[in-house]
């Protein structure tokens, strides 16, 4: 049987908002972030939370300027340790991959079992000691410490709330008195060109700062199973350790969430901008994670040249490559092989249209789907969508059409 995995536009539905499985580098398709009802109108309640510049930043530039920025927002960032108690190889570790910022401590490059221990930042945007970091910082972790200036013993943090596809994870500790916090100012107004400063623990160097510029926005990375659409870059040096760390503009207002730094290309980092810290951290104070209906196939639009060679029973919609067992596509009765052409009645012809259609839904929505049969045959499903697995979602690199 010819296998999946070919070069055409393929897309996630194991998301139901999908993220793209074909390619890598700097490859990923627009709209992972979520754009659903519910996180708009999530967005709006960030100011519960956090504290949210009014208005734009005033900059007063001068020689002591990021000095003093750095001066008023040191107490509020923190460092924070990870440990993962599991057998792992080393070299195949996602801790251990510099693209993602993080720090495998002083382990061998070579296969062995060990407890992985990583190093990131992160700061503390609300008051009662709520902390915001990265995901993979933390993720997997059975133990995380948070090392806050002024206190010689480390806290120990408990997970509120973490998303994968965005990368963001909420943290909190038992804090003693009113938490130093940081101002959330505007990504959106932040133009290319402007001046920002980033602080963190690289190589578990302790509150490193490093200064560069805004050099684009919305650039779109794929760093394994993780797809980012909307990241700003920087030429601020962003090291392993810089995780979760922010990403200030010369008014000390957080702009963005330091993530990753390309390893082809020195000056070349790239952070989470506060736009979608608006839409995300909300739902994990409130729900731990992420609302997101999910159906559970992988999928690619059809064409005649698809359709010719997998002898599909029709040249137009959207070809399922792989259904996810004990999902709703599966429940549903959905096999790869067949044709989605109708979603609620609306035709869909490509992956990205089919997605549009899945997003408009909620968690627990039945929608009706329309599908051609390998052997040409019309059937129509109907599919309860459920919540999209907070972990990444690849297809199986085995999965063949029937």
């Amino acid at each position: 049987m010819a296998s999946i995995q070919r070069t055409v536009a393929a897309a996630i539905v194991g998301f139901a908002v999908g993220a793209g499985a074909m390619g890598g580098g700097f490859w990923a398709y627009n709209d992972l972030n979520p754009g659903a009802q519910a996180q708009a109108n999530a967005s709006a309640n960030i100011r519960q939370y956090a504290t949210v510049a009014s208005a734009p930043a005033t900059l007063p530039l001068g020689p002591d300027t990021v000095s003093n920025v750095v001066k008023r927002v040191s107490p509020a960032i923190v460092k924070i340790v990870a440990t993962v108690k599991q057998n792992v190889n080393v070299n195949n570790s996602p801790f251990f991959n510099p693209f993602f910022g993080s720090l495998f401590g002083n382990q061998p490059i070579t296969p062995q079992t060990a407890v992985q221990t990583d190093i990131g930042t992160g700061f503390f945007f609300n008051k009662d000691g709520y902390i915001v970091t990265n995901d993979h910082v933390i993720n997997g972790a059975s133990n995380i410490k948070v090392y806050v200036k002024g206190y010689s013993k480390p806290f120990t943090a408990t997970v509120v709330g973490s998303d994968y596809q965005t990368d963001l994870a909420v943290l909190k500790i038992n804090a003693p008195k009113p938490m130093p916090t940081l101002i959330l100012g505007n990504s959106n107004n932040t133009p290319v060109g402007a001046w920002v400063i980033a602080i963190g623990n690289p190589y578990d160097l302790n509150d490193t700062v490093t200064v560069g510029v805004i050099s684009a926005k919305g650039r779109p990375l794929t760093i394994g199973s993780r797809n980012y659409t909307n990241l700003l870059q920087t030429s601020a040096a962003i090291n392993p350790g810089n995780s979760g760390g922010p990403l200030l503009n010369l008014a000390g207002q957080v702009v963005g969430i330091n993530t990753a730094v390309s390893t082809q290309g020195q000056g070349i980092g790239f952070a989470i901008p506060t736009s979608t810290l608006d839409q995300i951290v909300p739902q994990l104070m409130k729900t731990g994670h992420v609302s997101r209906p999910w159906l559970g196939v992988f999928i690619s639009t059809d064409n005649k040249s698809i359709a010719k060679q997998y002898s599909l029973g029709t040249a137009s919609g959207v070809l399922v490559d792989y259904v996810e067992p004990n999902s709703p596509a599966s429940r549903a009765g959905l096999t790869a092989g067949e044709v989605i052409t109708q979603v609620n009645g609306h035709a869909v012809t490509t992956a990205s249209a089919l997605e549009s259609q899945i997003k408009k839904e909620s968690v627990g929505s039945r929608v009706s789907l329309t599908a051609v049969t390998l052997h040409g045959k019309t059937v129509t499903v109907s599919a309860t969508l459920g919540q999209e697995p907070n972990q990444a979602i690849t297809m199986p690199s085995t999965a063949q059409l029937p």
